[in-house]
Order: structure tokens, then C-alpha cells, then sequence
């Protein structure tokens, strides 16, 4: 028999869902420890979300599924109980646990909510959205089983390659009904909001937004439009992806040459 809910968790639950407001995003910075989770809510945030690129890292790890599903499950059980906001855990594309035993996991580390991606690395390639939405709604049965109001972020990966490989500017837009068909299967299969990770061209970006119903995760690259910008766009959640991470770890490699005299 499950163990009943846990009220605290419930409400950071429901606190996190309540964040979600288009045309006032909720800011999520991306910590990879407890330390810079710390820092986040010292901040002023009002919630925390991890960054899979930099948790990993810190337990000696590639990023994608690179690092064991329990580790990362362990450090962000660390992250969520040294913060007392809410924490969306990046779950990558779930470990290959079973929807009921990632929902599990992701109870019993604390987590207010979590991204999920579409990206089989195992494959190499983009799951089938049909496919995908199925898997999530399974997920979504298995935290109403539990009474567990998990807040689900749906990453739609359409974008993520041709960022990586530095494809030129002016091809987002072409691949805008791709990422729409993806992203409305996910939201139709229950989850809260949608990401599509590395969408920043603005006529691409006013396009999803115009057409999609629903909550949207915008990352703020370097190339994205400002915060004001995505507000006005109806954006309900902007994050910073493996950003902070990147930039801490250039800093302090700096700083460590600068030690050399």
C-alpha cells in the first residue's frame, strides 16, 4: 500500500503550479547542489529548479543519462531538503524507470515538480510524440495514484540539435508545427507546461506562442528576447538551462589560471 501524501509536499506542489502565470513568468535559475539552491532562495526566487547538465557534473558525470538515475536522485533529495521552496527536478528522460517507480522516486526525493525530455539517449534520436505523450500519461496516472500533485514540465527537444550545431539564424520557424504538434500532444496527456528547450528566434517564438493553449518554459539563451519581451509574449516560466552552471565553472576556471601569478 502507498504511503499517504505528504502534506508539505503537496503544497510546494501546489505552490509551483500556482507560479505559472502567462504574462508573468516565474524566474527558475538552475542550481546543481545545495549550495546554489541556497543561494537561489537567498535571492529572492520563489522557487528552485536543478539543472541535469550541472548535477551531474557535480557527481562526476556527462549529462545526458550519463550519470546513474539513483545518484541524481540522491543529490536532489540533497538540493530539496536544504531549501524550504518549492524544487522541479530535472529528471532527464526518466533513468528507463517505469512511470509508477520515476514518480516514486521523484516523491520520495521531494519534489514539488520535474522536467521530463523527449530525447532517447539510448536511441540517440527524438521518442515518437504519440509514444511520448503515452509514457507521460502514465506518469501523470501513476502521481494521481499517489494523491501526489507533481507539477510536469514537458520538454519538446525539436530545437535543441540545431542550437547545439549552431545552425543558422531564420530555420526556426520552419520547424515551428513540429514542435506544435509535440507540445500539444503533451499538454493534451497531462503535463503542466511545455518547454520548447532553445526556441528564441522571434518570429518562430511569437508563432508557438500565438498557437499554443497552455503554459510555456522559455530558456533564456543568450539569444532570446529579454524578460519583458517573453512576458508580453504570454511566457509562464523562463529558466536558465545549464547557463549558470557553464558561466560558474568559466569563472572559477579563470580565477584558478589567475592563481599562477
Amino acid at each position: 500500500m502507498a504511503s499517504p501524501p505528504n502534506p508539505e509536499l503537496v503544497g510546494r506542489c501546489e505552490a509551483l503550479r500556482s507560479l505559472h502565470r502567462p504574462g508573468d513568468p516565474v524566474l527558475l535559475p538552475n542550481a546543481w547542489d545545495a549550495a546554489t539552491a541556497k543561494a537561489v532562495v537567498a535571492a529572492g526566487f520563489p522557487a528552485v529548479a536543478t539543472t541535469s547538465w550541472g548535477v551531474a557534473a557535480t557527481l562526476g558525470y556527462e549529462d545526458d543519462e550519463a550519470a546513474p538515475g539513483d545518484e541524481m536522485f540522491w543529490l536532489a533529495t540533497r538540493i530539496a531538503r536544504a531549501v524550504d521552496v518549492p524544487v522541479t527536478i530535472d529528471a532527464e528522460a526518466g533513468y528507463g524507470l517505469e512511470p509508477a517507480a520515476l514518480v516514486a522516486a521523484l516523491r520520495d526525493a521531494g519534489a514539488a515538480g520535474c522536467n521530463l525530455e523527449e530525447t532517447d539517449h539510448r536511441a540517440g534520436r527524438l521518442r515518437d510524440p504519440e509514444e511520448h505523450a503515452t509514457w507521460l500519461a502514465a506518469v501523470r496516472e501513476a502521481s494521481a495514484e499517489l494523491d501526489y500533485p507533481l507539477v510536469i514540465n514537458a520538454r519538446v527537444d525539436t530545437y535543441l540539435q540545431g542550437y547545439i550545431d549552431q545552425v543558422g539564424p531564420g530555420t526556426q520557424s520552419a520547424l515551428v508545427a513540429d514542435a506544435l504538434q509535440r507540445a500539444t500532444a503533451y499538454r493534451d496527456a497531462g503535463a503542466d507546461c511545455v518547454y520548447p528547450i532553445c526556441l528564441w528566434e522571434p518570429d518562430a517564438l511569437r508563432t508557438f506562442m500565438s498557437e499554443f493553449h497552455g503554459s510555456v518554459n522559455i530558456a533564456r539563451v543568450p539569444e532570446a528576447p529579454g524578460l519583458a519581451e517573453l512576458a508580453a509574449l504570454g511566457v509562464a516560466r523562463v529558466s536558465w538551462a545549464i547557463l549558470l552552471h557553464v558561466d560558474a565553472m568559466a569563472r572559477f576556471t579563470e580565477q584558478l589560471e589567475s592563481l599562477r601569478g
